[in-house]
């Protein structure tokens, strides 16, 4: 029993993210660490592209925390630093890019897509359930079908 709460306690912590700070990247005041750890969160490590650089292994990671941490000991507020980076970078470093004009598409195309898709999908089934439905025989069609019937019928319900 208490292997198995160890197993479990080991497979838990294993599973945890890995943050890539350094020791010797953390600073001594904590609430400056920690505006720097909820600001790492928020910027895209550009070399692994999907990992925040409090995530990232990376060197440019590395030296993305270590100007975060700059700017914070410089005084700049989080907005500030935010700013800087993305003057620098581009929009494209942080992890949730600002909705402006041009990541309008980026933003709200899939969901236009998957509508768009949606609809297809119901306009196409509509289409297929009218034309599935069998017409009826105008009265020309149906007197050329009993003629064709009563011509192969022998009278014993059998067709000749």
């Amino acid at each position: 029993m208490i292997r198995t709460l160890l197993l479990l306690a080991v497979l838990a912590l294993g599973t945890a993210p890995a943050l890539a700070v350094q020791p010797d990247e953390v600073l001594d005041d904590p609430s400056l660490e920690a505006r720097a750890r909820t600001l790492s969160a928020e910027v895209r490590c550009l070399v692994c592209q999907n990992q925040s650089i409090d995530d990232s292994n990376a060197e440019l990671a590395r030296d993305l925390r270590l100007l975060v941490r700059e700017r914070l000991v410089a005084g700049d507020s989080n907005e500030e630093v935010l700013d800087y980076l993305v003057a620098r970078y581009g929009p494209f470093v942080l992890l949730e890019p600002p909705k402006t004009e041009s990541t309008l598409i980026l933003w709200y195309g899939p969901a236009v897509l998957l509508g768009l898709g949606a609809i297809a999908v119901v306009v196409t089934l509509a289409r297929r359930r009218k034309s599935a439905a069998p017409t009826p025989l105008t009265p020309e069609e149906r007197r050329r079908l009993d003629a064709l019937l009563d011509e192969g019928d022998d009278g014993t319900g059998r067709t000749a």
